[in-house]
């Protein structure tokens, strides 16, 4: 899946390429590149997407970065890993 083109969503997590989630990278979240559009750490990555579903879903921390680790091997940024 590695150089799969998401069409304006973010290769790491699936957000929107645009608005207030458009940051320096025309491939990565401004949640998922730092500030000169980098890929941030596979981490880093897990660790907010686990946030975000934690804060929908109700889940305890455990349980959301074992599911956000689930969800990034669907993800082109992180499907080699």
């Amino acid at each position: 899946m590695k150089g799969v083109n998401l069409g304006g969503f973010c290769e790491s997590c699936g957000a929107p390429l645009e608005g207030e989630f458009k940051g320096a990278s025309d491939k990565y979240c401004k949640y998922c590149a730092d500030d000169k559009g980098n890929r941030v750490s596979r981490e880093q990555a897990q660790q907010g997407i686990a946030g975000w579903l934690k804060s929908w879903q109700g889940i305890s921390d455990e349980v959301s970065m074992e599911r956000a680790g689930f969800y990034m091997k669907a993800m082109p940024a992180w499907a080699d890993d």
